[in-house]
């Protein structure tokens, strides 16, 4: 599949509620529409049908993606430019079909059957309602008992409170399982073993409906059974649809690095590595940076702690050479969940609470997910 340039000149208008309706078809082709109708069943959606450019006002401006047959491109010529115009044909040696692709200002030429899953992948994400993804925040520790589990918590509960759609996803297979440390471990809900087997895409929707919901926000956690590797590829699946959804995800990172948690810091926005104010904790998180820098561009520090003579927390995030995020607040469910039934950062005027709410509205301006 490639991308084909050309002048743009309108946008499709975002949906008015969470889905959008289906792509336009245009085609004659009557062999490339069955295939183009299979290929919207099995991605949920229901297609509008047509042989040129819909009479009925608005219907090419407004449908969310447009499928143009390589029979039909001459019939859509004159169509104002839109984002969203995909060429569909079957002629691997038509070299003519990339002029045409330039004459309706197709962002996409796609070839039948080679690029059926992608276009499966794209018109889903039209039922779907997708956008902007969500904005994702990885939280790990500089060193073990840092408080970063405890943090992820405080941030997505945060965020819950703050209206955002809320997903905390737990990384980290040893680390107890985070639906514990919400009071939510009997919850009903699935947990990531159930996703073990996962390939291709997942869908978003699904997802988020098939999960634990604690304190207004979803959360992926471990169960409390033997321990199941998930592959790499289902980590990347599940990521990927629970980033779909907009909003924000949090993930509780582990401080050691597989394939696994290396698919998810390909997915991070930010990553914040949160980092006791001792000098062995300071020495322990730089070889923590220096592993998730390979793979993570954005990596800022947060510091808790209290301070030994001469260390304040620009002084750790010097020897880091890490971008500093603050001084997290010591209160007490940040060292020693109480194992009651309220999460870290549930007491809106607590200092938790309002360092979640300042990291929040600063990334959500920097990273622009707002």
């Amino acid at each position: 599949m490639d991308t084909v340039t050309g002048a743009v000149t309108h946008d499709p208008p975002p949906p008015a509620g969470g889905r959008q309706g289906g792509p336009l078809i245009v085609t004659e082709d009557t062999e490339l529409l069955d295939d183009l109708l299979r290929l919207c069943a099995a991605a949920g959606a229901t297609p509008e049908v047509h042989h040129g450019v819909p009479e009925r006002r608005g219907s090419w401006e407004a449908a969310p993606l447009v499928l143009v047959g390589d029979d039909a491109a001459r019939r859509v010529r004159g169509a104002a430019r839109r984002r969203g115009v995909v060429l569909v044909g079957r002629d691997q040696d038509d070299s003519g079909v990339w002029r045409r692709a330039v004459e309706i200002g197709a962002e996409h030429v796609l070839m039948l059957p080679d690029g059926e899953q992608w276009l499966v992948d794209r018109i889903a994400d039209v039922a779907e309602g997708v956008g902007r993804p969500a904005l994702t925040v990885g939280v790990i520790g500089g060193r073990g008992g840092a408080g970063a589990s405890t943090l992820a918590c405080a941030l997505a509960v945060t965020s819950a409170r703050e209206g955002l759609r809320t997903l905390l996803v737990d990384a980290d297979p040893l680390g107890g399982g985070l639906d514990v440390l919400l009071g939510g471990e009997t919850a009903e809900g699935l947990r990531w073993p159930a996703f073990a087997s996962s390939r291709g895409r997942v869908g978003g929707g699904a997802l988020e409906e098939s999960l634990p919901e604690l304190h207004s926000l979803r959360v992926l956690s471990w169960d409390r059974g033997d321990r199941i590797a998930v592959p790499p590829q289902a980590v990347r699946a599940v990521l990927a649809a629970a980033r779909r959804r907009g909003g924000t995800v949090v993930v509780d990172l582990p401080r050691r690095i597989d394939d696994g948690v290396a698919e998810v810091l390909g997915q991070l926005d930010v990553g914040v590595l949160v980092v006791p104010a001792e000098l062995r904790a300071v020495a322990a998180a730089g070889r923590v940076a220096s592993a998730v820098g390979m793979v993570l561009r954005d990596l800022r520090v947060a510091v808790r702690g209290p301070y030994p003579p001469g260390l304040d927390d620009r002084e750790v995030a010097r020897l880091l050479g890490l971008p500093l995020v603050g001084e997290v607040p010591v209160e007490p469910g940040l060292l020693r969940p109480d194992g009651g039934t309220a999460p870290p950062g549930a007491r809106p005027r607590g200092a938790l609470a309002r360092f979640c709410k300042d990291f929040w509205e600063r990334a959500l301006v920097e990273v622009g997910a707002a």
